[in-house]
Formats: C-alpha cells, sequence, structure tokens
C-alpha cells in the first residue's frame, strides 16, 4: 500500500477526531491537511510493522495541539458559548468503519460526536483534551497515550483524572443510539411541516416549554418560549416564505432552512438548525449559518423539484 492509499483509507476517521480535537469542522479541515503533509515528510522513517493507524493519530493529535496554540484559543468560561462551534455532517460520519484488518477501528458513537459533549470538552485545556480522546475514546493505552504526547505516564493519568472531573460536572447525558430515531424523523417531519406553513400554534406544541436556542458563534442563548416567541413571530411575519429540509448532523436530526426573502424570486439558504430532542418535543435548538451546506450536499438555492 502505498503512501496515498495509506493516508486516504484513514482520512475521515482522522478528520473526526481533529473535529473532537478543534469543535470546527473548517479547522479540522486544515488539521487534517497539515497531518498529511508532515506524514509525507517522515513517512521513510515509519518503520514497516508500525501500527500505521496509530502513527497517523499521533501526527493528527500533534497538529490539533499546535492549531490551538498558534490561534491563541482559549477554554470558555463554563456556561458560555463555543463560539467556533460548528456541525458535523452524518452522511460524512457513515464513512468512518472499521477496516475488516482493523478491528479496533472508532466506530463514530453518538455520545462522543454529539454538540453537547464537543462544547463540554471544550471547556479542557488542550492537552487535557487530546488525552481523554486517546484514552477514552480511541481506547488507547497510558504508555501509549503519553509516548504519543512526549509525557510521563503519570502526568497522562493525572491529566486523564482532571478532564474525566470536569465531564463528571456536566449534566449527563442518556446513552442514545448511533443514530436519529423513527421517532425523531416523525417529530422532525411536524416540526418542518408547521414551520413551513407558518403555523405558531403547530410549532409551539412540539416543544419543550423549557426549550433553549443558541446562535454559534453569536453569544446569544434564548431559554423557555417565553424568550423563544418573538423569534418566532419574526420569522414567520416579516422574514419571507420558508421551505426546510430534513437532514442530519452530530448523530442528531437537523433541519436546512431556505428563505425566499420579500421580492426574491428564489429559496435560499439561510440557517442549519442542529436538533435535540427529549421525550417527543424539541428541547433545544443550535442553530448555525448555511456556510457547510455543500458539505451537507445541500444545494445553495432549492430547485423547483426540492419544492414541496
Amino acid at each position: 500500500m502505498d503512501f496515498q492509499e495509506l493516508f486516504d483509507r484513514h482520512r475521515r476517521e482522522l478528520h473526526v477526531h481533529c473535529y473532537r480535537m478543534l469543535a470546527s469542522f473548517a479547522d479540522a479541515d486544515d488539521a487534517v491537511q497539515e497531518t498529511f503533509l508532515r506524514a509525507w515528510r517522515h513517512h521513510d522513517d515509519f518503520e514497516p510493522g508500525t501500527n500505521a493507524r496509530a502513527w497517523l493519530y499521533r501526527i493528527a493529535t500533534n497538529a490539533c495541539l499546535d492549531a490551538i496554540r498558534r490561534s491563541n484559543r482559549r477554554p470558555p468560561a463554563a456556561g458560555a458559548e463555543v463560539s467556533w462551534l460548528q456541525p458535523y455532517p452524518d452522511q460524512l460520519l457513515d464513512q468512518v468503519a472499521p477496516a475488516e484488518d482493523e478491528p479496533d477501528a472508532v466506530v463514530v458513537a453518538r455520545e462522543t460526536i454529539e454538540l453537547a459533549y464537543l462544547t463540554t470538552i471544550q471547556l479542557l485545556p488542550a492537552r487535557q483534551r487530546a488525552v481523554l480522546l486517546l484514552r477514552d475514546v480511541l481506547d488507547w493505552s497510558a504508555a501509549e497515550t503519553a509516548e504519543a504526547l512526549e509525557l510521563t505516564v503519570p502526568a497522562a493519568n493525572s491529566a486523564l483524572q482532571r478532564a474525566r472531573a470536569t465531564l463528571k460536572s456536566a449534566p449527563e447525558r442518556d446513552r442514545m443510539p448511533s443514530a436519529p430515531t423513527g421517532e425523531e424523523r416523525e417529530l422532525l417531519a411536524r416540526l418542518i411541516a408547521a414551520h413551513d406553513s407558518a403555523d405558531v400554534g403547530a410549532t409551539v406544541a412540539l416543544l419543550r416549554e423549557d426549550v433553549r436556542v443558541t446562535m454559534p458563534p453569536l453569544p446569544m442563548e434564548y431559554r423557555g418560549l417565553a424568550e423563544f416567541l418573538p423569534l418566532l413571530h419574526r420569522a414567520f411575519d416579516g422574514m419571507g416564505e420558508w421551505r426546510l429540509v430534513p437532514t442530519a448532523a452530530n448523530r442528531t436530526p437537523a433541519a436546512a432552512s431556505y428563505l425566499r426573502a420579500p421580492g426574491d424570486s428564489e429559496f435560499r439558504a439561510f440557517k442549519l438548525d442542529v436538533i435535540r430532542m427529549d421525550a417527543g418535543r424539541v428541547a433545544e435548538f443550535t442553530t448555525f449559518d448555511a456556510a457547510l451546506f455543500p458539505q451537507f450536499d445541500l444545494p445553495v438555492v432549492l430547485r423547483d423539484s426540492q419544492l414541496r
């Protein structure tokens, strides 16, 4: 297997790993490219029989740590929004699958790709985050983790203990299926129908009383129906006509919103809502702009055949 083939075999899972480290799809792209360049420069040093996957993960993890240092990106304060957070398309997560000769390859579990998990681990200092992901997600040993990060084993274990303590203080999440359930897809379809009809009452009936809305990178948070309703009325009463398309991000239902503004003839990409559901109601919207629509295989303008 030549170098390009080797790298391409692991590219998507490396991208997911960098995304977990950085919480940004675009930054993960840059980190994977840097991983490729570093691996290419040193591929002659790679010894036959060495675990190629572990070698690439080591390079990728350190590329992410270097990127964090260069950006001077500080962990947000507890409870603060992660301004650099971006969604990850489910169809790309589905490309991460173990090869027959690598049964230990990582399957992307829902609980380690959720936006809530990503937000929580961004609270960790970068090296603690790296240790946590290598140990608890990739299932590396303490010795392997210490070697990859040029730490002593006691230092790696200490970092893991501190990282786990931070996670324990975060709200608990139930272990969930690896993809949206049929019940969640049905709720999403009902939400889309209500939104496309600009039906405030039908939309509100699908929401929890304590529904939460955030809009990275804006430092905005809306809690509860009293704060959410003005947003809904503003969207329905003056912005124009909406068409929403179902999709999925971070193993969670999502809706891509297209808006035909007054005076316009086209429905244009406007935003992407990643939706957390609980007990048959919508509990949270995380609203992103339309920058990643191409990565979701979503058009910038809806064609006539896509309009209901």
